[in-house]
């Protein structure tokens, strides 16, 4: 039977020196799953670096805070209510402009692309369960 209630606490987390992961729905953890979407926090003054998911398209959905957005050449800001769509081999990057948390809902098109970011240097997987602080 394929899980249909996920809980936060019921699943790892995925650390970085910016912020942090959870992936509620990935082909890696629901066998058949098409997709990937987890909630991403990224925290105040940070951002990830420019990059490109070679095989999945990336929607980003603001849920809070403000930040500064780049697909492609563009550049522009983003805030609570926004949506991003981003092309499968597109650069893009995320940066938090503000003193609170970035809240962001991501989706990976097909799923498991996020597993590419578990060879990252600053990459850190933390147990279901296990609270991941943030160190200043």
């Amino acid at each position: 039977m394929t899980v249909t209630h996920i809980q936060p606490d019921q699943v790892e987390t995925f650390s970085f020196d910016w912020g942090t992961m959870k992936w509620f729905v990935s082909p890696v953890t629901i066998p058949g799953a098409a997709n990937s979407q987890g909630e991403v926090i990224i925290n105040p003054g940070q951002g990830h670096v420019r990059h490109l998911h070679e095989h999945a398209d990336e929607l980003i959905y603001v849920i809070s805070g403000t930040g500064t957005q780049t697909v492609g050449d563009e550049e522009f800001p983003i805030a609570e209510g926004d949506a991003v769509y981003i092309p499968m081999n597109t650069l893009h990057s995320t940066m938090n402009t503000s003193w609170r948390t970035l809240r962001l809902i991501v989706t990976y098109t097909p799923g498991g692309e996020e597993q590419a970011l578990t060879a990252l240097p600053d990459f850190t997987r933390h147990p279901a369960g296990d609270v991941v602080d943030w160190k200043r």
